[in-house]
């Protein structure tokens, strides 16, 4: 297939166009800046001049592809409203993107996170959350879902609060970096409750799987560990830093603390026996050891 990728120069991005080249796909992605289309030239992917907001460069992209994928976010949790910009930017470009592909029968593979069920690890079956600081991603997510029903081969990969690689990335990333400004490794409540995980590269693989094969309105969760427990990640981290690890409050956190509180474990059983996807790649508790390295 000729895909085109939105966030094709992130941690989680750059491994999926790396897998989808690897496995001779040819890629066409998103570059909102000359480093990041100097990266995916170089990776070997076709870079298209543009960002979220340029809708009629994200049209043409989907129009020209056999298949896209949407990974792309501006990520600014600087401030409640700033963050609703970035989930407003992101439901306006799948919008765009879903158009683009209407009648086609072509795949759109979307992400979004992982649902939080109480008492238990959420399942595929579940559905995505629609409401709190993030809800709008969750929308969105389901309106692209919701195409199947006009001829787009639509799916979400569900991304777990840490996708990692090389001891970096997600949530347990954010602590890291937290505690190295901070001098302190801070985690909310009483560290009990539970993150999901994944390597990017094993992540990687689901997207091109869902590309590949994933029928129309399905949602795939790209977990490996189903939940380490918070305080043994800032653990890790405080050792491989050299800082101390103590529980602070959760708006610590800004308008992530209430996620970041919140008990998430998340199950990929059928995903795994449905797909044939395996993760391969080390746990986020080993990956985090390569800190400080």
């Amino acid at each position: 297939m000729h895909v085109f990728i939105t966030g094709g120069s992130g941690l989680i991005g750059s491994a999926v166009v790396a897998e989808l080249l690897r496995t001779g796909h040819t890629v066409a992605a998103l570059a909102r800046s000359d480093a990041s289309a100097d990266a995916l030239r170089a990776a070997g992917a076709e870079p298209v001049a543009g960002g979220l907001g340029d809708l009629s460069v994200l049209r043409a992209g989907a129009d020209g592809a056999d298949g896209v994928i949407h990974l792309a976010f501006a990520n600014d949790f600087s401030s409640p409203e700033a963050l609703a910009n970035a989930v407003a930017e992101e439901g306006s470009a799948l919008t765009a993107m879903g158009e683009a592909l209407v009648g086609s029968d072509r795949p759109l593979v979307a992400c979004s996170g992982t649902p939080a069920v109480p008492g238990r690890a959420s399942t595929e079956a579940d559905p995505i959350t629609t409401d709190g600081p993030v809800g709008g991603r969750g929308r969105s997510v389901t309106a692209v879902l919701g195409l199947a029903a006009d001829g787009v081969r639509s799916s979400a990969v569900r991304l777990p609060r840490t996708v990692h690689k090389d001891g970096t990335g997600g949530f347990a990333g954010l602590l890291a970096a937290l505690a190295r400004q901070r001098g302190v490794c801070g985690y909310p409540g009483d560290g009990s409750q539970r993150w999901p995980a994944v390597h990017a590269l094993d992540a990687a693989v689901l997207f091109r799987l869902a590309l590949e094969s994933a029928p129309a309105g399905t949602s795939w969760h790209a977990v490996a560990d189903e939940g380490d427990r918070v305080g043994d990640i800032a653990a890790v981290i405080g050792r491989r830093l050299g800082v101390p690890v103590e529980a602070v409050p959760p708006d610590a956190f800004g308008a992530l603390g209430p996620v970041f509180a919140a008990d998430q474990p998340s199950s990929s059983a059928h995903t795994q026996q449905a797909l044939g996807w395996t993760p391969t790649h080390p746990s986020l508790l080993q990956d985090l050891e390569r800190i400080g390295h």
